[in-house]
């Protein structure tokens, strides 16, 4: 049973807090991966996604501090969070018809827990540090931050429908993040170190880049279906 004194309270709090400002970027793939589904799944799917993304994130957090030390993990991870932005772009822009690609329960779920999965490192490690190894201090921390990832996600999912414009900034955020997770891999910083200037350039680089091949993407999808 855990002892909720003065320290334990604040060490909950700073957990609640790190996991709430450092979880947009996963709230915007969780939105992003439900757009594909009818909207009768897309509230399972998001808790579905929330839920199972914080139990990995628990168990992953045991090995924070040597999964960061890691060389090729966030090199690898930057490359597949690239590929899932242009992936649900393409999935989530309604063709000439107005309609979007047909996406499961079970590939938006999965989606969702590889992306949480990649970009998690800097919050693994954070909330590892504020937890002090206290499992059930960890487990009430980020059990409680699930509603707000969920109301957020399904917000952000909603708001797609009506603004195709945020889905393009979803994919911009996470080119963002993939070239931020590849220019701070032990391997990447063992051949050069970017200036802070350098690393915004190449973040905005990033994010363009992503949203441009999702584009390109549809258009040679628009060009096929043409064809047939």
């Amino acid at each position: 049973m855990p002892h909720f004194d003065l320290q334990f309270i604040g060490s909950l709090l700073s957990i609640i807090c790190i996991d709430l400002v450092l979880a947009g970027d996963n709230a915007v793939v969780i939105a992003m991966a439900a757009n594909g589904l009818p909207k009768k799944q897309r509230l399972l799917s998001i808790g579905i996604g929330a839920g199972a993304a914080v139990i990995l994130r628990v168990v992953l957090t045991v090995f924070a501090a040597k999964l960061m030390g890691l060389p090729f993990i966030k090199l690898v991870g930057g490359v597949l969070i690239a590929w899932i932005g242009v992936k649900l772009l393409v999935q989530g822009s309604p063709d000439e018809e107005g309609r979007k690609q047909c996406t499961t329960l079970l590939q938006a779920v999965f989606t969702v827990l590889v992306a949480d999965l990649v970009m998690s490192t800097d919050n693994i490690l954070a909330v590892a540090g504020a937890s002090k190894g206290d499992l059930a201090l960890l487990l009430i921390g980020l059990g409680l931050s699930i509603p707000f990832v969920v109301f957020t996600s399904s917000l952000l999912a909603n708001l797609m429908d009506r603004f195709p414009w945020i889905l393009l900034l979803g994919s911009a955020i996470l080119g963002k993040v993939a070239v931020e997770m590849i220019l701070t891999d032990q391997f990447t910083l063992g051949f050069f170190q970017v200036s802070h200037a350098q690393g915004i350039v190449a973040e905005i680089v990033g994010a363009v880049g992503v949203v441009l091949v999702g584009k390109l993407c549809l258009r040679m999808q628009g060009q096929e279906a043409k064809r047939c």
